[in-house]
């Protein structure tokens, strides 16, 4: 099979102010190119995109590409709640030589299927870099469907789609586009699977916390070595049940023992308890997630 291609949903490192942490910055996205991720996603909703000040956002996208220059693939996430504030978001990405945007359904209102053929097409006419869609349902409310992608993907800028959705949508959705229409799936929990079927193209925020172990999936199963894909595939599930428990706050504590410092949880998250984060930290996941997969920055 092709090689795995794996894009990180890059977290961002606050102060405790929540201004940009630049050090941290720099150190996370030096510890995914040297760990081998193929590309990154900036600003998504692993970023806490939605969270932060506008001029966070501004400095996060502008260290990101500057340091990412020659390294490998950059989208830019840029979803907002609506048309003007997700072209405002676009209008800046456009001053960077990026590879994509990704841009979430509208979130808070809910609209129709045709007012997301509208809102879509009017921002790729405005976007300088290729558009992406990106289906996330369980965070903003609305699914796109089958005959929106259909509908979207004849627009000449609008190029693919990051999936968040359930397995069986994706497949059918691969068999009626175009091979010209990227699909990339977010589904930490079953890459061997989607590998072993020819779904290479992998995005999700989990790979930000777990690199190597990521990059070493891929690498298992591109010489066919199902048994070790899988065994870092659980460790990967295991690892992600984490975040699912304690949500953003144990993003934090997971990236900090890594080695990356910063704040990747803000408010309104509240940290985790001292009591709580020996608890994670004792869990042998964490263990070996920390012996076997430090920081390389």
């Amino acid at each position: 099979m092709k090689k795995p291609y794996f894009i990180t949903a890059l977290g961002t490192p606050l102060t405790d102010e929540e201004e940009l942490h630049e050090e941290g910055l720099a150190m996370h996205l030096a510890d995914q190119w040297n760990h081998g991720i193929d590309g990154l996603l900036v600003a998504g909703t692993m970023g806490a995109m939605q969270l932060l000040r506008d001029r966070t956002y501004q400095q996060l996208i502008e260290q990101a590409v500057r340091l990412s220059k020659g390294k490998g693939e950059v989208l830019i996430g840029a979803g907002d709640a609506g048309f003007t504030r997700s072209r405002q978001r676009i209008e800046y990405i456009n001053q960077f030589d990026v590879d994509g945007i990704a841009v979430l359904a509208p979130y808070f209102w809910k609209f129709s299927q045709e007012l997301l053929v509208d809102y879509y097409r009017g921002l790729a006419d405005v976007a300088k870099s290729p558009l992406y869609l990106y289906d996330l349902p369980t965070v903003t409310g609305t699914k796109i469907a089958m005959e929106t992608f259909l509908e979207l993907s004849k627009h000449p800028n609008i190029r693919g789609a990051k999936l968040s959705c359930d397995v069986d949508f994706v497949r059918q959705l691969i068999d009626r586009v175009d091979d010209s229409f990227r699909i990339i799936v977010a589904s930490p929990n079953l890459v061997d699977v989607l590998l072993k079927h020819n779904i290479r193209e992998h995005l999700d925020g989990m790979w930000a916390i777990v690199p190597r172990w990521t990059v070493a999936l891929g690498q298992c199963a591109a010489k066919g070595d199902w048994d070790e894909a899988t065994r870092y595939q659980r460790r990967i599930t295991e690892a992600r049940d984490l975040i699912i428990q304690y949500t953003y706050s144990a993003f934090t504590v997971m990236m900090n023992a890594r080695g990356l410092p910063g704040l990747y949880s803000p408010r309104p998250f509240k940290p985790m308890s001292d009591e709580q984060k020996q608890h994670v930290l004792q869990l042998p996941v964490m263990k070996k997630l920390i012996e076997e997969d430090p920081a390389e920055v």
